[in-house]
């Protein structure tokens, strides 16, 4: 079969079985690259972001090899290609690149793709020269993606794997053997770095990001040998690691905040986003192509740098770190307990987070994945740790997420909520001091005993479960589905109310989109004061990104 897995042939497999051997020995380096991580900015995170894009990147190779195995052609279940697998691979880092180190991983595997994703020759598996040029197109387009690149870098590691993998090029060379060539060069590479760069020779380590890339391109050797190399690519406690704190961003003098996010945009638009946020700040990179990018980038005003991508296109999945809160965060014992809720809304985030949850922003039409929740958990920072999925769409993400916060030792319990207004409920009965079982238990009730309703807007002439409805009829949603449709605002939400509390209940919340006016909340309060006097009711603001209108009814 051409797919047949073997000892020095690149093919799909081989790469599936790269991306494995690369995930573990990253997990494996995870806290030991972060120790050593001093530069551009010494936030300890060099480790775990390297992992989590691998991770990224390992999980849409996966996808990749379900969907294709599923397909079936004359019988026979079908397999992904060689140029799948590689696509998939570099796709999945782009879209869950982390930081500075993984934004150029992602690169990397970009530019690895293009060469071995459209040689038709390699349509099953790669000969030894073709994986030289891969890893030289990688190196190349790292250097393009990054605004001012700097020697003793992951930059320096991947350029001199890629001279030592084009050295043994020949006719008769194979995959394994320029991957052994790579390696090695890497390593000696590693070994120069802190002659290279100031911070790293006065901290006494090499460089994190190449020592993660040495991790790597090992385990693309190990995947391609068919043996375990002497030695690990990068062992717990390899390398030196600081006898002394390193400063944060501020006292380096640096900018404050790290901001990341995707971007859909044409190529010349990014050409003039790379220029803007080029005066902005610093450690810019830039990654993807054909029509998605990877932004990255050190700045002191996080508003400026969103703005551009707004200019540029459309960003999403926009992540914003102050360094110093990072810092102190990795410092800082771990509480004991922590609630992480994702929310449909600035104002709701914002109220949450003053009960005291660390917030996922849901924005419409996106769906959190599950890196963006294992990051929240993380920034809980807690031993134990209640999660509000927040909708029937997040469960899935939220149990995977879950069980990967569990693997790294914190006791985690997911709440399945399936609308902001339960998870509004759960966290009015939190109790920190109850045990970790009861307060899961309160919250999950209260949950549970809050029905909840959306007023929404109807996009177009569509069935519903209510009748036939047309563009611009106001939908009540009541438990997720469609029991009223209205002309107006107002008198849907009272016929909704009306439903609700047939059935009886004692505390009413609303929860107010952006563009709608506080004279609603009076209207409807008055509304249900008339005709249910002993129910209280309890309004807020959603903020940006909500919902016309939320209800719950406990």
């Amino acid at each position: 079969m051409a797919n047949e897995p073997g000892p020095h042939t690149l093919n799909a497999e081989a790469v599936r079985t790269w991306s494995s051997l690369a995930l573990a020995a990253l997990g494996r380096a995870r806290e030991d690259i972060d120790a050593i991580n001093v530069y551009p900015v010494a936030d300890a995170d060099t480790g775990t972001n390297l992992y989590l894009t691998a991770e990224a990147a390992h999980r849409a190779l996966t996808e990749a090899f379900e969907k294709a195995g599923a397909e079936v052609t004359e019988g026979t279940p079908g397999t992904a290609s060689l140029a799948e697998a590689v696509r998939a691979y570099a796709h999945g880092a782009l879209i869950g690149a982390r930081g500075n180190s993984g934004t150029i991983l992602a690169q990397l595997l970009r530019g690895v793709a293009d060469v071995l994703g459209a040689d038709r020759a390699s349509a099953d598996r790669a000969s030894g020269p073709l994986l030289a040029r891969a890893l030289t197109r990688a190196a190349e387009e790292a250097y393009q993606a990054v605004a001012h690149p700097v020697e003793g870098t992951m930059l320096t590691v991947a350029g001199a794997a890629a001279r030592a993998g084009a050295a043994v090029e020949a006719a008769a060379a194979t995959a394994a053997d320029v991957a052994r060539a790579a390696y090695d060069g890497a390593r000696a590479a590693l070994a120069e770095t802190p002659g290279q760069l100031a911070a790293l020779s006065r901290a006494g380590v090499v460089d994190a990001g190449g020592c993660g890339l040495v991790a790597v391109l090992g385990a693309l050797w190990q995947a391609l040998s068919g043996e375990a190399p002497a030695e690990e690519p990068v062992r717990g406690r390899a390398v030196p690691v600081p006898s002394t704190p390193q400063p944060c961003a501020e006292e380096q003098g640096g900018p404050g905040y790290e901001v990341i996010y995707l971007l859909e945009a044409s190529e010349e638009a990014v050409g003039e986003l790379r220029e803007r946020l080029d005066g902005l700040g610093d450690s810019l990179v830039v990654v993807g192509g054909d029509g998605l990018w990877n932004v990255h980038v050190h700045v002191d005003d996080p508003g400026a740098a969103v703005e551009a991508g707004v200019v540029a296109g459309r960003p999403y999945r926009i992540r914003i770190t102050h360094f110093g809160d990072e810092r102190r965060r990795a410092k800082a014992p771990r509480a004991q307990r922590a609630v992480v809720a994702v929310v449909p809304g600035e104002g709701l985030a914002a109220l949450c987070g003053e009960a005291g949850a660390t917030t996922v922003l849901a924005r419409p039409g996106e769906v959190p994945d599950v890196t963006e929740l294992v990051d929240a958990v993380a920034r809980a920072h807690a031993r134990e740790v209640i999660l509000l999925a927040g909708s029937v769409e997040l469960r899935a993400a939220a149990g995977a997420a879950a069980e990967r916060a569990r693997a790294d030792g914190v006791r985690v319990a997911v709440i399945p909520t399936r609308s902001a207004v339960q998870g509004l409920a759960a966290l009015a009965v939190h109790d920190p001091d109850a045990s970790f079982d009861e307060d899961v238990v309160a919250m999950t009730a209260a949950a549970g005993a809050t029905r909840y309703a959306e007023l929404a807007v109807a996009e177009a002439r569509s069935f519903t479960s209510a009748g036939i409805c047309q563009a611009g009829d106001v939908l009540g949603l009541i438990d997720g589905d469609v029991a009223v449709i209205g002309s107006g605002l107002p008198e849907t939400a009272e016929a909704v109310l009306e439903r609700m509390l047939g059935s009886g209940g004692e505390l009413v919340t609303l929860v107010l989109g952006p563009e709608v006016p506080d004279t609603l909340a009076a209207h409807l309060e008055a509304y249900v004061q008339h005709g249910h006097l002993a129910v209280d009711t309890v309004t807020y603001r959603g903020g940006r990104w909500s919902a016309p209108l939320l209800i719950g009814v406990e």
